[in-house]
């Protein structure tokens, strides 16, 4: 019996509807795969994996909530070979690991993700919550009534993602410190891929993964799902400023494919040198986004490496109706412009950028069309998505600046850890 990669909620509302899950294809499988909590889905999306490494999707027939396993390896062989791999590099003593969580009143969510968390086959872990400036305590009694001696909580009663993230850091008791989302659910073996990313070059200080649709039932998250660029590449990488990779035009500009705040990790030491995340950037800040886009960026510029591994997997449950689709593709396009902005006034970021687009003219032009391609969703959803809303996250990305300069001016500072002392820990 396959599981689907997030608790069902709700039935699916669109008759494109997919359910969604992982298979192993090393297992000993049945001829007929039956699918649990299937009713009223007619068509899945599996991630097809050897072990730890993902092969790539394949979408199936139901018939009778069952799959076929057969046309399941016939699909999964016509994927295309993962390119440009890179090296990997065994595990010997897994290095202990930090977990954190930055929640606000979201204890539903938090439930999910938290044990989706403690479920991982790792050996040394914790889990810190950062229960970021709720307005009630059902947050802080939550976690308190958890039984697990892995996890705590600690309070930042300043609002903001890159606040908590930063409180975070400085809570984690480990070097190795992974970030997650409170709405996601983590695979067994995500920590276990994180990690061996590590492994894969000399001077790597940031591991991201996958982040797949973990539910597509109705069309705003079909939608969503076919416009993010960090859900679907199967082929590890490894990102260097001294090595620009041929087939990333406008590297080390094209933030998105580094990956996202969902699923990461970094080294704690090297984030209090780097300054730690730009508070005037993230959700809970004017800008409402672009703290991780941001920290990719600067681990970069910095000289040191970023890895992305798809065997650390983290399921995502999109936004479900349009209202909140809205809501989600603003803060999006405010995010990408108010980091767009920190580039332009960068001296070093903005010269290498010059250069960037005066070499790849034509790249450039190409992403402009692309952009400009997303003022118009796809025909076979638009009829069920807010109006205009692909020109709404363009139209937010030119008001990126204006809403940074108002997150400045509110006293968020832009390397809050630099010179903090990383040893004196939160409560």
């Amino acid at each position: 019996m396959l599981y689907p990669a997030l608790p069902r909620l709700d039935h699916p509302e669109w008759q494109g509807a997919l359910w969604i899950g992982s298979i192993d294809l090393t297992l000993d499988l049945p001829a007929s795969i039956p699918l649990a909590d299937a009713d009223g889905y007619t068509r899945a999306r599996l991630l097809a994996r050897n072990g730890l490494d993902p092969v790539g999707f394949v979408e199936l027939a139901i018939d009778n909530g069952v799959v076929d396993a057969a046309e399941l390896r016939a699909s999964a062989a016509q994927l295309p070979p993962a390119a440009n791999a890179a090296p990997r590099a065994p595990l010997s003593s897994p290095p202990p690991v930090t977990i954190v969580i930055c929640t606000r009143d979201r204890v539903e969510h938090l439930r999910g993700a938290l044990a989706s968390v403690l479920a991982v086959d790792y050996p040394d872990v914790e889990v810190v919550v950062v229960d970021n400036a709720s307005t009630t305590g059902d947050t802080i009694a939550y976690v308190e009534s958890i039984d697990d001696p892995r996890v705590r909580i600690v309070r930042e009663p300043a609002p903001g993602l890159s606040r908590a993230r930063n409180t975070g850091i400085r809570a984690a008791r480990h070097d190795l410190v992974a970030f997650t989302d409170d709405d996601v659910a983590v695979d067994p073996s995500w920590l276990t891929a994180l990690v061996r990313g590590f492994g894969r070059a000399d001077k790597v200080t940031c591991v991201s993964g996958i982040v797949p649709s973990g539910e597509i039932r109705t069309q705003a998250q079909a939608y969503f799902d076919r416009r993010v660029g960090w859900a679907s590449s199967v082929t590890p990488r490894i990102y260097d400023l001294a090595e620009p990779p041929a087939d990333v035009p406008l590297f080390p500009f094209q933030v998105g494919m580094y990956g996202t705040g969902a699923n990461f990790a970094v080294r704690r030491s090297r984030m209090f040198d780097l300054g730690g995340f730009d508070e005037s950037l993230g959700v809970g800040s004017p800008t409402n986004g672009g703290e991780d886009l941001d920290i990719f960026f600067r681990i970069l510029m910095a000289g040191d490496q970023l890895v992305y591994e798809p065997g650390a997997i983290v399921w995502h449950r999109h936004r479900a109706d349009s209202d909140a689709l809205a809501i989600q593709a603003r803060g999006y396009g405010l995010g990408l412009g108010a980091w767009l902005a920190t580039v332009a006034t960068d001296r070093r970021a903005a010269t290498l950028a010059a250069k960037v687009a005066f070499r790849k003219a034509g790249s450039a032009a190409r992403l402009s069309l692309r952009m400009s391609k997303v003022a118009s969703p796809p025909s076979d959803l638009a009829d069920d998505l807010p109006a205009g809303i692909g020109r709404m996250e363009l139209l937010s990305i030119f008001k990126g600046p204006m809403a940074l300069r108002r997150s400045r001016r509110g006293g968020r500072a832009r390397r809050p850890l630099t010179g903090v002392n990383r040893d004196a820990r939160p409560t």
